[in-house]
């Protein structure tokens, strides 16, 4: 019996050190993050006030691709790209050393936080591209070689390298001479260009002549215009098989209201223009067409769209009319690129206004309910999942009396599949990232995001990262302060000055967070977003609505789960 006992005894041993020994490396190796977590945790012990990034630690790694498990990391392919450290109120040392190993580092900002002292340097971090350090407390001389490495190869003179004697001037004589010559020359040339535009404009004449000897005009080829502009390959890309195509000429805009003053696309190209800004699918001019000023917005990304597809969507949305649409005048369609042209808003873009200038309560209320009105206006008319598709506030213009109107709505179904997923906001949407699929709330979500930087003042990530990210969205961040009861922390200051008007407010906040639901049945309906909205006032009906002691507030979202939180009046 003893040697059997022994004898299972040494044939157990084995297993059990390697059950131990696999149990050790497994520690040790958990134990031990990544070089880029190590890096950043460096990086994060030098600075003080860093509670905003607390959930930096080696129990996850900081990126999953272009997704981020750490608060403020940008990442890119699965590497750390940057770090956007911004309204933290962090101070202490910059560690450069710590973050100079990360090899796909290119970004770092770090406004509005309360760092001082003289500046860091920078240099160390050789491919960062760029650098943002605005509203912080910083002081003395910015170091020598803060600007070497520009590429400007002709600058001189402190704090770089001293400039070298201009040459010695020459004669009189020798100018004179290298005058003359000059003159001859421009005159040679001058005589040759204008040889050249007659010898061009007689066989463009004859070229011409023989055209119309041969056939008489039709219609069609005596409105081309701008051809260069429309080539002919335009006329072969869908043959004329029916009598809507044949009334459609590729050379004209093609006008959809009837109050406005008619102009050709020769009148609207050669206006003078003003560039309004450049955003993700094209730029937007200001063009002055007959005294009246119109906004013309290229579209480079619809090239896989049909023309007789395309001629019908826009009369679709031509056929809208709300008072909080911004309404599409005319188009133009070629196979490359389309233009869009619409009224001019005198008082520009919501979102130059929540982050430039500021507005007041009772304005950002009046803007909510507008949206939200013409939102539900599309939702009744439009039989497409997303009815606006990309919605944000850059998106909402302001007419003279601050009076919402939606643009660039209705364009999902024309606009490249792949490019859309990348930018639109239907695409951030969390069922999409969830599910792969859109809902007829998604809409909803983007409107919920847009109330909350309303209210909020601040910029929402979800416009720049492409996808749903739940570390970056802005009603995550508005439902931490909530439930941290520091609620009277999160409206713009802006607005706080209006009396009587923090109960409306709060309501408003839950709905924005109601709308903002992650799983999308639980969010609102649109017709419950029109009700709850439209029963807001800009003024409390009640003092009583504020308690007397602790000014304390409990709201219930639509899932019934109640959160409360306190409000300093």
């Amino acid at each position: 019996m003893a040697a059997h006992v022994a004898m299972l005894a040494r044939a157990t041993t084995p297993s059990l050190v390697l059950l131990i020994l696999a149990f050790v490396l497994s520690t040790v190796v958990t134990s031990f993050g990544s070089p880029d977590s190590d890096a950043l945790l460096k990086f994060k012990e030098q600075l003080v006030n860093n509670e905003g990034i607390s959930n930096w630690n080696l129990s996850v790694n900081p990126c999953e691709r272009e997704r981020s498990n750490w608060v403020g990391v940008l990442c890119f392919n699965g590497g750390i790209w940057g770090l956007q450290l911004e309204h933290m109120g962090l101070a202490g040392n910059i560690d450069l050393d710590a973050l100079a190993p990360l090899p796909s580092f290119r970004t770092l900002s770090l406004m509005d936080n309360n760092f001082d002292g003289p500046l860091p340097d920078f240099k160390k971090l050789g491919k960062l591209k760029a650098l943002y350090l605005s509203n912080n407390r910083f002081s003395g001389d910015i170091p020598d070689k803060a600007f070497e490495g520009m590429g400007n190869k002709g600058l001189c003179g402190p704090p770089l390298g001293p400039c070298m004697p201009s040459p010695p001037s020459s004669t009189p004589e020798a100018r004179g001479k290298k005058i003359s010559i000059l003159y001859i020359v421009i005159i040679i040339l001058i005589v040759l260009f204008l040889l050249a535009a007659i010898a061009f404009a007689f066989l463009l004449f004859s070229r011409n002549r023989r055209r119309a000897q041969r056939r008489a005009p039709s219609p069609e080829n005596s409105n081309r215009m701008m051809s260069s502009y429309c080539r002919d390959d335009a006329h072969r890309e869908m043959p004329e098989t029916n009598s809507r195509s044949r009334k459609t000429d590729p050379g004209k805009l093609s006008f959809l209201k009837d109050d406005i003053e008619k102009f050709d696309l020769q009148d609207l190209l050669t206006a003078s223009a003003e560039v309004l800004g450049s955003g993700t699918f094209g730029s937007s001019y200001k063009a002055a067409v007959g005294g009246q000023p119109v906004v013309v917005k290229r579209y480079r990304h619809m090239n896989n769209v049909e023309r007789e597809e395309f001629h019908e969507h826009m009369r679709r949305i031509g056929r809208l009319k709300h008072q909080n649409l911004l309404p599409l005048a005319a188009y133009y369609y070629r196979r490359d690129e389309k233009l869009l042209v619409t009224e001019f808003a005198e008082n520009g873009s919501l979102a130059s206004h929540l982050h430039e200038e500021g507005l007041d309560w009772h304005i950002r209320l009046k803007i909510v309910k507008g949206v939200a009105r013409g939102l539900a206006f599309l939702y009744n008319q439009l039989p497409i999942i997303a009815p606006h598709g990309h919605l944000k506030s850059s998106n909402v213009l302001l007419d003279e009396s601050f009076e919402p109107l939606l643009t660039d709505y209705a364009l999902r179904p024309v606009i490249n599949p792949e490019h859309a997923h990348m930018f639109m906001m239907a695409y951030k949407s969390p069922e999409y990232a969830q599910l792969g699929r859109s809902s007829n709330k998604t809409d909803i979500w983007c409107f919920g995001i847009l109330i909350l930087e309303i209210l909020t003042g601040k910029f929402p990530e979800n416009y720049l990262t492409p996808g749903y990210n739940s570390d970056a969205d802005l009603a995550t961040w508005v439902n931490n302060m909530v439930k941290e009861k520091r609620t009277g922390e999160v409206f713009d200051k802006e607005m706080l000055g209006t009396k009587n008007s923090k109960g409306e407010m709060i309501k408003l906040l839950k709905i924005g967070l109601s709308c903002c639901e992650e799983e999308f049945e639980r969010r609102l309906d649109i017709k419950e977003v029109i009700d709850k909205v439209e029963e807001l006032k800009g003024d409390d009906d009640d003092e009583d609505f504020y308690g007397s002691e602790g000014n304390a507030y409990s709201v219930r979202g639509s899932n019934q789960e109640g959160f409360s939180f306190s409000m300093d009046r």
